[in-house]
């Protein structure tokens, strides 16, 4: 390489704006020496790949070049385009070095392809690159075999993705974080958890990335004590400075039931984000206190921050859960008027719930009708649920009616409506509902309820018999519901006719519900005074709610629920949802 060639890569290798890169490249010209490989090269990898670069640049420079591209400087345009807003240029012009360059791919050619197919969600593309890399002789490459794993995850291939991950011979931590991401990416948050215990026996230490991954599945099974553990890590490391890993934290003590952990995380972060306080805010509306959000909210607007369509829904979840109607019609007004947030679905259905739980059915009505989604039909199924709470058969057959329109109803539409028609004395439309539900033999959601003991969690479902310790856990539980009647537990009529949507079953109240199977476990195997943390993936029950709330008497403890919609507090026979839930 001559000396002015050498002088032009340094400067090249020192360049940090598109302003210098194009007075170097005018020097370039100058001295003829556009078509030098190695410039070349520094050329397009600045543009392609640098923050500060210029991919229609790149471009020019590609296609100016005379002599064959280097595998390099293919893989800069790769590379480039695959973190870019048009991540298809990626494949396209891998497939155009395939097609007419004598350079061969690489294991970095590879990566970056893989990447862009992760991101545009292509299974077939995913399936060719990975038999290109098998002829090519890379499968057994760490940076390959990891990028292939991404890519299988995110197209929804766990299992291929977890043998890929098997069958690498040697597994560095990025590979660990991929697959702990895929786990909980596709809601396999147990082999999540699991995976940071192979982590362990083999000796690897976590970063913030594999922190990330593994708190989001601590939030998604409310595992506080795995989650607690984690933090210590966290702080062992250096890293709950960081706001990333600071966020988790604050989502995963939210939706384990500790806010007060998510609080102190919160005031001793230096820097916070808009997701910071989301976080926040979000947790105390599902903890149902909506008051505390909007305080939040407004410390929020203090600091700076702007609040985004998220921000809008904890506190619109926070208004509906306490009641809140006036503050709850206020929020949702300045959201658009001043904040310039276009309501989604999920806003209105908030309204619709806001309106119904607290009795106003008619303006609930009138919300569905006034949004630009009346024709979701979660809004009407919203609707239904508040006809429920409220006994109205008339709206409740208004809501039924456009879901069936709709054609969107399901077993849970069904039973809902029986029981607003139960609920109402009507026995001509109860015992349709019921005719129906039995001439199709409709199915609900199984429901199951997890509780965490020690580092292991539990999963429960109706009736359970799977359990190993299922024989201790219904003679314990027979002691729990003799000891919560005595303490003023009044069982619902085990002999009425009207289906419980609870659990996914069309049975009576005398069925062993999964949280009352997890609750007789958790008093079974946790030390006397010891907080039982339950969650849910339905409703609870008013007879399930019922029942908590007298255990939590008798056997003085604090039960923690957390079903689909909100938290509930339980002691000392009381809940924090006031009964309004």
């Amino acid at each position: 390489m001559c000396e002015k060639a050498r002088v032009i890569v340094r400067m090249l290798q020192g360049c940090n704006s598109m302003k210098k890169l194009r007075k170097i490249h005018s020097h370039v010209i100058i001295n003829g020496l556009q078509h030098h490989p190695s410039i070349f090269n520094h050329l397009l990898r600045f543009c392609a790949v640098s923050v500060t670069g210029s991919l229609p640049y790149a471009l020019l420079l590609f296609d100016r070049f005379d002599s064959d591209p280097s595998t390099s400087a293919w893989n800069s345009l790769i590379r480039g385009f695959s973190i870019s807003s048009s991540p298809l240029y990626s494949l396209l012009f891998y497939n155009r070095m395939l097609h007419s360059s004598v350079s061969r791919p690489d294991i970095f050619t590879f990566s970056f392809a893989l990447k862009a197919c992760e991101r545009l969600r292509s299974i077939p593309k995913c399936l060719e690159l990975h038999g290109s890399i098998i002829r090519s002789g890379f499968p057994a490459d760490a940076i390959v075999s990891t990028s292939l794993v991404r890519c299988y995850s995110a197209n929804a291939s766990v299992d291929t993705a977890s043998k890929l991950f098997d069958e690498m011979p040697v597994r560095d931590l990025v590979s660990w974080n991929a697959m702990i991401s895929c786990f909980s990416h596709a809601g396999l948050h147990h082999q999540a958890l699991d995976m940071y215990k192979r982590m362990e026996t083999e000796g690897l230490c976590v970063d913030a990335y594999t922190l990330v991954a593994l708190l989001s599945s601590c939030a998604h099974v409310s595992a506080l004590n795995m989650g607690l553990m984690l933090h210590r890590i966290a702080c062992d490391i250096q890293c709950e400075s960081s706001v990333f890993v600071s966020n988790a934290l604050i989502d995963m003590y939210a939706k384990c039931g500790s806010l007060e952990n998510a609080v102190g995380v919160f005031n001793r972060m230096h820097k916070r984000d808009v997701l910071t306080w989301n976080s926040m805010i979000i947790g105390y509306g599902v903890h149902g206190h909506g008051l505390e959000a909007i305080s939040f909210f407004r410390r929020m607007l203090a600091s700076g921050v702007r609040p985004n369509a998220i921000t809008f829904l904890g506190l619109l979840l926070g208004c509906s859960h306490q009641g809140l109607v006036n503050e709850g019609v206020e929020h949702f007004e300045i959201m658009t008027s001043q904040f310039h947030v276009i309501p989604s679905i999920k806003h209105y259905g908030c309204m619709v719930d806001l309106y119904g739980r607290a009795g106003q059915l008619a303006k609930a009505l009138e919300m569905i009708h006034t949004s630009s989604c009346h024709e979701d039909p979660v809004l009407w199924r919203t609707l239904l649920g508040s006809c429920k709470i409220h006994s109205n058969v008339e709206l409740g057959e208004v809501a039924m009616k456009n879901l069936v329109q709709l054609k969107a109803f399901n077993a849970g539409d069904y039973v809902l409506m029986t029981s607003i028609y139960s609920a109402g004395n009507d026995t001509q439309g109860f015992a349709s509902m019921r005719k129906l539900i039995r001439s199709h033999d409709l199915r609900t959601i199984p429901g199951w309820s997890w509780i965490e003991i020690g580092d292991q969690v539990h999963k429960f479902v109706v009736d359970e018999k799977m359990h190993p310790e299922s024989a201790l856990i219904y003679s314990e539980l027979r002691e729990v519901i003799h000891r919560a009647i005595l303490a003023g537990y009044k069982p619902e009529d085990s002999n009425r006719t009207a289906p419980t949507l609870s659990d996914g079953c069309l049975g009576s109240a005398d069925t062993f519900h999964s949280e009352k199977l997890a609750i007789a476990y958790g008093l079974m195997r946790t030390p006397a005074g010891t907080t039982l943390r339950i969650t849910k993936n339905l409703r609870v029950c008013r007879d399930c709610h019922s029942f908590t709330r007298f255990v939590s008497k008798a056997f003085n403890r604090k039960i923690i629920v957390r079903d689909r919609v909100r938290f509930h507090h339980f002691a000392s026979a009381h809940c924090s949802c006031n009964e309004y839930w």
